[in-house]
Formats: C-alpha cells, structure tokens, sequence
C-alpha cells in the first residue's frame, strides 16, 4: 500500500507548503537527506497557544503534535513530489512548551511518532527528542522538525 493510500485511509489530506517571510526555508535536501524546518501547533488555522501541564492536557498535546506530523508531510511531500520516495524518516526534535512540573513530552511527541509510524511502515521508526522548554514561538504548545532519507 502505498504511503498517499494509507493516508487516504486515515482521511488526511495534505496542505500545501505556503513560504514564510521569514528568514528560513520550508526545507533543505542535500544529497538523500531532507531537513524540514520546525513547525508549530496549530488549531482553526492559528497558533495553538498554551502550555503543557497548566492549560493544556497531555492528550490535547498529542493531538497537537498529530496535526503538526501532517504539516510535516505535506513539506515533505513538495520536498520530494511523491512520499513514496521516503526511505527513513531519520529523527524528530519535539519541543513542548511546558509548565516547570510537566514530565510527558515524551507522551506529546507520541502523537506525530505513532502516525508517521503508522504511514511509513518499516521506513517510520525514527530517533527522538522529546524536550519541555520555557517558550516557543507565538506561545504555541508544541514545535517540531524532521529529518528523512530519500531515494
């Protein structure tokens, strides 16, 4: 089956990749290897603000990290023009805006770890940080980057 089947069959549909003003890009290929930026939570198409452990559960968390995994293939999917192409997904940096007490973002980066699994099959097992941290740009929850391997 293939990766866009199964995505099919979870009912998710890929957004495209829209450029930031900002002073990074979307991604980076060199050679077989794709580095995508970070990218935040969001929730009804803005920044899904909130800190884990005070405002938000570790299950909305999940969630959060869930929708930032789809973001992340629909970067990945304008990288490579077919996802099919995606030998590895190599390792994510999951960043979690947490309360001084919240010990689960292990538990938050489950969420995109169990989809991207989940799409890639045995291409999906990947290396993993899961770390709290104070702040993340625009208040938002949780922040990711990939990193994968290309035909």
């Amino acid at each position: 089956m293939s990766v866009y089947d199964k995505l099919t069959a979870l009912g998710i549909s890929l957004l495209p990749v829209t450029p930031s003003a900002a002073m990074f890009v979307p991604f980076v290929r060199t050679g077989n290897v794709i580095f995508v930026s970070g990218h935040i939570a969001r929730q009804d198409g803005q920044p899904w603000v909130g800190q884990l452990g005070a405002d938000i559960s570790t299950a909305q968390g999940q969630r959060a990290a869930r929708g930032i995994a789809i973001e992340l293939l629909g970067a990945l999917h304008t990288a490579t023009s077919d996802l099919n192409t995606i030998t590895r997904i190599v390792k994510l940096l999951v960043l979690v805006n947490s309360a001084p007490t919240f010990t689960e973002p292990h538990l938050v980066a489950n969420g995109a770890s169990e989809l991207l699994n989940e799409v890639f099959g045995v291409h999906g097992p990947h290396a993993r940080s899961a770390i709290g941290v104070a702040q993340l740009p625009l208040g938002a929850c949780v922040e990711i980057e990939l990193i994968a391997e290309v035909a």
